[in-house]
């Protein structure tokens, strides 16, 4: 029969395994450890979970997982030291590796990925639990939307009643949990002006009443299907907001305001991030926060005090030129990213690039549901890159643009390198990467000096 080692004993080889492999530059340095540590003893995230004295809280979503969690750490990192898997190792491996570092923590704070949410959390047994969206991704990896939300209804069914529930109201899928749990904690944006004039978009996801199945009614959709919804023949509608985003102004690329209002007072937040999507991740940063015991003085704050997740809206200075980076990876994430830069003057050159890596989704497909015509209609050049290169040209070729404008060079060092080429002095470049396409475009000017390693900066 095989004796477990002790847990420190555990804990100290799947450091190790970890830092050899960053030393050997063999990558997977972020996530070893925890996929060590889970081989040798499954029970061992709960073990180290319980050992945080304050408890866990964990965050999922489709869109905005990475910057919602960051910006829950810098409202909260002055009051507790934090667990955090801030370099968006968001299985149980990445957990896991995050608890092995987390010497001294007080606080676990986990981004979790959605088909991984209900194994993290029977293992960490969190305090708090922040649902924020539910959108239509990697349909070869996690199925249609309703798959992963009827798994997350049993998810919020089990848990322990101490558990708090922090919910995005303006969801559908997500709003009809409150009605399963009572003190859940929702949030929303209530602001009219912010509407989309043509209501929904045509691929948004969440059109029919969850109960009854007829079509909902918008008086106003926001970010794809997230809005003040109703359904008119069965009369399930948006829950009352607890904490709600009013008087919303956007600013470009510049960023972005909002007045909070909360039942304790109303507090103006101000955001270096652009878009509406962002007022979204920065409510629902402010709900976990203030679930934690947060309060609204200390949310502006670390809201305030809160650039960019890396990839995420980042950029990276690259001698006397700028890279800009967003990530897209859905429909609705690519939009907003989209109306953000249309928003804010549109660029004239971008670099466009498009994996199918398990970790995107082997399944392109998506790419036709995303409006990329708005984009195109200001861009003189557009350069093509990933291992689908050839599908974006194809699809940028359908919307119209100039097939003697698009440049396909599928290996991305290579398309980076000629977008650079293409930027004038002192002007931006534009990246519209996907998940795995990111982070190698990332490596790559990492290697070249002028950013840390996302692994580095966590």
């Amino acid at each position: 029969m095989r004796v477990p080692l002790p847990l420190p004993a555990l804990a100290a080889a799947a450091r190790a395994a970890g830092a050899l492999s960053r030393v050997a530059g063999a990558g997977g340095g972020t996530t070893l450890p925890g996929k060590l540590l889970w081989k040798l003893d499954p029970g061992a995230v709960s073990k180290l979970a319980g050992r945080l004295p304050q408890g866990v809280a964990v965050l999922s979503a489709t869109n905005g997982k990475t910057t919602t969690a960051a910006m829950t750490a810098a409202i909260l990192e002055p009051r507790a030291r934090l667990a955090h898997n801030s370099a968006g190792a968001n299985l149980v491996s990445g957990v896991a590796s995050t608890l092995l570092a987390a010497n001294g923590a007080e606080l676990g704070l986990f981004e979790v990925d959605e088909a991984a949410l209900p194994e993290v959390t029977r293992l960490v047994r969190p305090r708090v639990l922040c649902l924020s969206n539910l959108f239509r991704d990697q349909l070869d990896r996690y199925g249609e939307l309703e798959l992963i939300a009827e798994r997350w209804r049993s998810l919020v069914r089990q848990l322990p009643e101490e558990v708090r529930l922090v919910v995005n109201g303006d969801d559908p899928q997500l709003g009809a949990l409150v009605a399963e749990r009572p003190g859940a904690v929702v949030f929303g944006v209530d602001d009219p002006s912010q509407a989309r004039s043509g209501g929904l978009q045509h691929a948004a996801d969440s059109k029919h009443c969850v109960r009854c199945g007829a079509p909902y009614t918008f008086h106003a959709a926001y970010v794809g299907h997230l809005g003040d919804y109703e359904c008119p023949a069965c009369g399930h509608r948006r829950p009352p907001l607890e904490l709600a985003a009013r008087s919303i102004e956007l600013h470009g690329l510049d960023g972005a305001s909002f007045d909070l209002h909360a039942p304790e007072g109303t507090q103006r937040i101000r955001l270096r991030l652009p878009g509406l999507y962002n007022v979204y991740n920065a409510l629902a940063a402010a709900a976990l926060s203030r679930a934690l015991g947060a309060s609204l003085d200390e949310i502006a704050a670390g809201l305030e005090r809160f650039a960019a997740a890396f990839g995420r809206f980042e950029r990276i200075a690259i001698g006397d030129r700028r890279l800009l980076m967003l990530l897209i990876k859905n429909p609705a994430g690519a939009n907003e990213a989209i109306r953000t830069l249309v928003a804010g003057g549109g660029p004239s050159l971008a670099l466009v690039a498009l994996n199918d890596a398990i970790a995107d989704g082997k399944d392109v497909s998506w790419i036709w549901d995303v409006d990329f015509e708005p984009l195109l209609d200001g861009l003189g050049r557009v350069v093509v890159t990933g291992d689908r290169a050839a599908e974006l040209a194809l699809r940028f070729k359908y919307a119209g643009f100039d097939p003697g404008a698009i440049e396909v060079l599928p290996d991305l060092e290579q398309g980076l390198d000629r977008a650079l080429a293409a930027t004038p002095a002192g002007g931006e470049l534009v990246l519209l990467p996907t998940y795995t396409a990111m982070l190698a475009l990332r490596r790559i000017v990492s290697r070249r000096g002028h950013v840390p390693q996302y692994w580095q900066a966590a």
